[in-house]
């Protein structure tokens, strides 16, 4: 019987040699090795006889409802795969003295493999190499850490992430007028990189940014956040948001101040498109899948199994159209869907469906 626990934490990684089939290996759509680093984890350096049990420490999975999403991913992932047998997600509630001790629970419980999610970029560094010297293999995803001590690491290319949606605000405003900067959590590397990707497009330009402020990835943040903005000064030729509960709520007010909408950036979030194919505001979409959650668990899966990976994985797709947004989008489904998903029907239902 399959049991998949959910307690509290984040967790990292560490690497190996070398290796010849790792390109067989599917991590996720879109995910491919990184094209400058080649190192490569060495098959067979992790393989562990079935059933298994993973630990997974994830930053914060009531954040948003995107972090609600990736654990459902990787339940749904691990639920899917017989050999193993428990999944245990904690949660660090991004407090890094918690992940620490949620590492250091889930090593003592002996898990087969971690999967981490970190905080901060060093969050979780020593408990990671404590993993490593155990014998156990480290997936991180969603986050970087200022330390090579994992095994293999899973990146959404924030500054890809943030050039994507800055160079198509430059674009949209040929690169003159006033923008907000709608960032996410202070701290986080997702937000530290994607900020910084998002600057280097802008340098150059004649764009103003008169005002940046953290909305945590929050919708009612992002909404009081942009309220306060609109009505301290609502000459704004462009909006740079680093997440869709975010840009539905900047949406949402500009529509209660029946104002015209400005050029804004968003992300694969369903309650947002169905707002951008409804009102036809110029935007774009970033994509970060919370199919990373079940990532996570495959790239464990391949270690556990004997498998060969790289130690470097990049994931930094193209921007998404309102045409794109209109394949994925449903209206059956709540705002709280984030695309693309690898969830089951039943279970999209099951969790979203009205």
């Amino acid at each position: 019987m399959k049991k998949i626990a959910l307690i509290s934490a984040s967790v990292i990684a560490l690497s190996c040699g070398a290796a010849s089939a790792q390109d067989d290996v599917f991590i996720m759509e879109g995910v491919s090795p990184h094209p400058e680093l080649k190192t490569t984890v060495e098959a067979g350096a992790f393989t562990a006889e079935a059933p298994w049990t993973i630990g997974m420490s994830h930053f914060g999975v009531n954040a948003n409802t995107w972090t609600v999403q990736v654990s459902h991913e990787a339940r749904a992932a691990a639920a899917a795969d017989e050999r193993i047998e428990e999944l245990i997600i904690l949660d660090a509630g991004f407090d890094q003295a918690k992940q620490v001790a949620d590492i250091e629970d889930l090593i003592a419980q002996g898990v087969d493999a971690l999967i981490v999610m970190p905080v901060t970029t060093t969050s979780a560094n020593a408990s990671i190499e404590r993993a490593i010297a155990a014998g156990i293999p480290v997936v991180l995803h969603t986050g970087r850490i200022d330390s090579d001590a994992f095994t293999t690491e899973i990146q959404g290319g924030a500054e890809h992430f943030g050039a994507v949606m800055a160079e198509w605000l430059v674009e949209q405003t040929g690169g003159k007028g006033n923008i907000w900067v709608l960032r996410g959590l202070a701290g986080h590397p997702e937000d530290t990189n994607r900020y910084k990707g998002a600057i280097e497009a802008f340098e150059g330009t004649e764009l103003t940014i008169t005002a940046e402020q953290h909305g945590d990835w929050q919708y009612d943040q992002a909404r009081n956040l942009c309220e306060t903005l609109y009505l301290s000064n609502p000459d704004v030729d462009g909006i740079w948001s680093s997440g869709a509960d975010m840009t539905r709520a900047c949406v949402d007010v500009f529509k209660q101040f029946g104002a015209e909408i400005p050029p804004i950036t968003g992300e694969g979030n369903n309650g947002y498109f169905g707002q951008w194919i409804e009102d036809g505001f110029a935007s774009i979409s970033s994509e970060y899948s919370p199919a990373q959650g079940a990532a996570g668990i495959r790239a464990a899966t391949a270690l556990l199994g004997g498998e060969p990976l790289y130690k470097h994985y990049v994931y930094r797709p193209a921007g998404w159209d309102v045409e794109r947004a209109a394949e994925y989008y449903r209206d059956d489904l709540s705002a709280n869907v984030w695309w693309p998903s690898e969830l089951p029907e039943e279970k999209l239902v099951e969790i979203y469906g009205k």
